[in-house]
């Protein structure tokens, strides 16, 4: 009996972990976000652009609960002056989904 709930233990954690690693946006489809969203056009990975770098903002939210909350607010609000670059304009869902937006977020807060 213990033996049979430990290999079921064992087998859920292998099933989140799987789970979780599917969810997450991979690089590639990061990029093709960025791109038709809008974004690649001021923000890149590492390097300042027209607006900070996604390294640049995942440093400045690190540790913040509702950074991913924050950053999609701003992104579709627009937003100025927040990292000392031009205004932001904002972005509607037209332009990215409400769930790549998200998933974009979480991917930039990774940087």
């Amino acid at each position: 009996m213990k033996n049979q709930i430990v290999a079921l233990w064992i087998a859920g954690a292998f099933a989140l972990a799987s789970t979780t690693a599917n969810a997450a946006l991979d690089d590639a489809k990061a990029q093709e976000l960025l791109k038709s969203g809008g974004c690649a056009v001021c923000h890149t990975v590492d390097k300042k652009r027209m607006g900070p770098s996604f390294k640049d903002v995942a440093e400045k939210r690190k540790g913040q609960k509702d950074a991913v909350a924050v950053l999609e607010k701003r992104v579709r609000d627009g937003s100025k002056g927040e990292y000392g670059q031009m205004a932001m304009p904002p972005s509607p869902a037209s332009k990215i989904s409400d769930a790549d937006l998200h998933d974009l977020m979480v991917w930039v807060l990774t940087k």
